[in-house]
C-alpha cells in the first residue's frame, strides 16, 4: 500500500516514508506486551515448554522490521535489485552464523537470537541503501494526517496478512489435532516443498507493480492488458511447478526422506496444485490494491479461511492428510475466485479464467 501511495505522490516520500515508518515501529513495541500477556495466561492454563525470553526475543524483530519500509521506495523505483542484495546477502550472512553455531553446539538460545540478529542485518542493510541511492532516513518525518489515512485505508491488508498466516497453518495444527505428530511431521514436509515456490509470485507483482500502476494512470487499455499478462504468467510458472512436482514427489521422497515420510509423495502431488491459485492469488490481490478495494481483499482472504478450516473439519477425520492437501486446494480456489461473486472485480475473475483454461495462449497462436 505505501509503494501505490509512493507511485501516486512520489514528492511526499518523506512524509509517507517517515509515517509508515513510525507506525510500523510503534506496532511493533505495542505487540510485545500483548505477547507477554498472552504468554503469560496461557502459559497458567497449560505450561508452555519454550522460555518466555525465547519468545519475546522473536517479538523484538518487529522493531527492526520498522526499517525495512525502504522496500516500498526501491519497488516504486523499480529498483528491486538493491532489495534482492540485501536479501541474498542477509541469507547467506544469516546461514554463515548458524552453521558455526552448529559447528560450535551452542544452545538452541543462540538459534534464537541469531534470528532476532537476521532482521537487525537486514535492516542495516535497506538503511545503507536507502542512504546511497535515496536520500538520508533523517528526512523522515511523521504526519498525523497522513497516519490516520494510512491506518484507514491499510488495516485491511494487515488484517488480510494475519489472516493468510491462519489458514495456511491451520490445517497443519488441525491435522496433528486429528492424527497426530508423527502425521503432522509427513504432512508438514508436504507443506514445506509445496510452498517452497511461492517467493516467485511475491518476486514478480513486486517487479511489475510499478508498470501496473503507471498503466492504470495512463492508459486503460493497456492497464487491462497488462494484468492479463501477468495472469498468463503465473499460470504458465504455477503450472509447469505443479506438474513437474506431481510427477517428481516420488523420486524427491526417496531421495530426501526417510521411509516413514515417503507416503508424502502423493499427498505432495495434489497440495502443489493449490499453487496455481496462490500465484493468481497474488497477481489479482495488486489489482484490489491498485484499485484500492482493500476490505475486499480481506474479504476473500477471510473467505479462504473459514473454507479450509470448515473442509479440514471434515476431511482430516475422514481422509487423513490427504483430506488436508484437498482442504488447502479448495480454500486456495475459493478465496482467488471469490472476486467473481463482486460486480465491480468480476472481469478480472474473468481474466484470471481465461489464463487459467490457456485461452490467451490459444488466442495468441491462432492470431499468428
Amino acid at each position: 500500500f505505501t509503494t501505490r501511495e509512493l507511485l501516486k505522490t512520489p514528492e511526499n516520500r518523506d512524509k509517507l516514508l517517515g509515517t509508515a515508518f513510525w507506525l510500523k515501529l510503534m506496532g511493533g513495541i505495542v505487540i510485545i506486551p500483548m505477547i507477554y500477556t498472552a504468554y503469560t495466561l496461557w502459559n497458567a492454563h497449560k505450561p508452555i515448554e519454550t522460555p518466555l525470553m525465547y519468545v519475546l526475543v522473536v517479538g523484538l524483530t518487529g522493531l527492526s522490521q520498522a526499517f525495512y519500509i525502504t522496500d516500498s521506495y526501491f519497488q516504486s523505483k523499480v529498483q528491486a535489485k538493491y532489495v534482492m542484495r540485501i536479501q541474498v546477502f542477509g541469507n547467506i550472512l544469516s546461514a554463515l552464523i548458524k552453521l558455526i553455531f552448529i559447528f560450535l553446539h551452542f544452545s538452541i538460545g543462540w538459534f534464537v537470537f541469531a534470528l532476532l540478529l537476521d532482521t537487525i542485518i537486514l535492516a542495516i542493510g535497506y538503511i545503507y541503501f536507502y542512504q546511497l541511492k535515496a536520500d538520508t532516513v533523517l528526512k523522515w518525518t511523521f504526519d498525523s494526517g497522513l497516519a490516520k489515512y494510512l491506518l484507514r485505508h491499510s488495516w485491511p491488508l494487515a488484517f488480510s496478512a494475519i489472516l493468510v498466516s491462519v489458514y495456511m497453518k491451520i490445517d497443519q495444527l488441525m491435522v496433528e489435532n486429528y492424527l497426530g505428530t508423527g502425521a503432522l511431521g509427513v504432512y508438514s514436509t508436504v507443506v514445506s516443498l509445496s510452498e517452497s515456490w511461492y517467493f516467485i509470485p511475491v518476486a514478480i507483482v513486486t517487479s511489475v507493480f510499478p508498470a501496473i500502476m503507471n498503466a492504470r494512470r495512463d492508459d486503460s487499455e493497456r492497464y487491462m492488458k497488462r494484468l492479463q499478462n501477468m495472469y498468463d504468467i503465473m499460470v504458465w510458472i504455477s503450472l509447469s511447478v505443479a506438474i513437474f512436482m506431481t510427477f517428481a514427489s516420488p523420486i524427491i521422497y526417496h531421495i530426501v526422506y526417510k521411509p516413514e515420510f515417503w507416503d508424502g509423495a502423493h499427498i505432495l502431488s495434489i497440495h502443489v496444485w493449490a499453487g496455481i491459485f496462490v500465484f493468481l492469488g497474488s497477481a489479482s490481490g495488486q489489482y484490489l490494491i491498485a484499485e484500492g478495494y482493500t476490505k475486499l481483499s480481506m474479504l476473500r482472504t477471510g473467505m479462504g479461511a473459514l473454507v479450509n478450516i470448515i473442509l479440514n473439519t471434515i476431511w482430516i477425520p475422514k481422509y487423513g492428510i490427504m483430506g488436508a492437501a484437498l482442504a488447502t486446494l479448495v480454500a486456495y480456489f475459493t478465496a482467488t475466485f471469490f472476486i467473481l461473486l463482486i460486480p465491480k472485480t468480476r472481469q478480472q475473475g474473468m481474466m484470471m479464467l481465461k489464463s487459467l483454461f490457456l485461452v490467451t495462449a490459444f488466442q495468441k497462436i491462432f492470431k499468428r
